[in-house]
């Protein structure tokens, strides 16, 4: 599923192609994704400037002048600039067309990726009005995760994927991150001390700034707006890497299901 570096990694690519740029037509192949798209949607864009790319969690925002466009990529979605000429593929459910002849196309073979609009505040829209802080932002920092964590019994690795407390923290990113702060992922977030909840905050940045700069993590299905793949996949230590030997100790990665994903960690390492 891409996580909140494919979804930055992604933004980074569409925006110089798209900011700038008015909409000559949206068209709609499939418009039954994960909520159906609104039939309306291709006359209320049509015409508009795209003034920004952004994004919150993982959902991108495209401004337009009178509204914003919601882009989600599902669990195996991913937005590609290409020449408008270009052949549609089996999974390629939308194309926004534009004046510079290019085309943003929306590829999602599981269809659980979203296409919405709101002529408001995106801020305040059902879907990002209850997200938490950016992991990114001065509003994530040790004092938050310590309170947010205090009194809870799940576990911390569930804690840190919870969009309502920390958004864009996935599978991927928690597991790395729980292994650079030296905390197993299924100690109750209670039981984490003030000095680890300041280690994690740090982890978490790091591991996310790091993921972006390598252009995010491939795994199977994701792709950048370019066509790559994302690379940090080569620098994780230990998603994926059951039985292999920890990159710090040697001691083999272990691997098992909590909270129906799979988390890998180091027995050694983490505590």
């Amino acid at each position: 599923m891409p996580e909140l570096p494919e979804v930055e990694t992604t933004r980074r690519g569409i925006e110089p192609h798209v900011v700038g740029r008015r909409i000559r037509v949206l068209a709609v192949h499939e418009p039954r994704l994960r909520w159906r798209v609104d039939a309306s949607l291709p006359a209320v864009v049509a015409g508009q400037k795209v003034l920004a790319a952004g994004r919150r969690a993982k959902y991108l925002l495209l401004a337009l002048e009178r509204g914003t466009i919601l882009l989600h990529l599902g669990m195996s979605g991913s937005l590609r600039v290409l020449p408008g000429e270009t052949p549609r593929g089996k999974h390629d459910h939308f194309d926004l067309v534009l004046d510079s002849g290019q085309t943003l196309r929306f590829n999602d073979p599981r269809r659980f990726g979203s296409l919405m609009y709101t002529a408001g505040d995106p801020a305040a829209h059902p879907l990002l009005a209850p997200l938490a802080p950016e992991p990114l932002s001065a509003a994530f920092d040790d004092a938050y995760l310590w309170r947010v964590t205090r009194g809870r019994r799940v576990t911390v690795k569930q804690l840190i994927m919870n969009a309502r407390l920390v958004v864009g923290v996935g599978n991927i990113y928690a597991s790395e991150a729980l292994f650079r702060a030296r905390i197993r992922p299924e100690r109750a977030a209670r039981r984490v001390t003030e000095r680890e909840a300041a280690r994690l905050v740090r982890a978490i940045r790091s591991v996310l700034a790091n993921a972006v700069k390598a252009g995010g993590t491939t795994l199977r299905d994701y792709v950048g707006a370019d066509g790559a793949p994302g690379y940090f996949g080569q620098k994780l230590y230990v998603y994926g890497r059951a039985g292999q030997p920890c990159r710090a100790c040697r001691t083999p990665i272990r691997r098992r299901v909590q909270g129906q994903r799979a988390t890998y960690w180091c027995p050694q390492c983490q505590k």
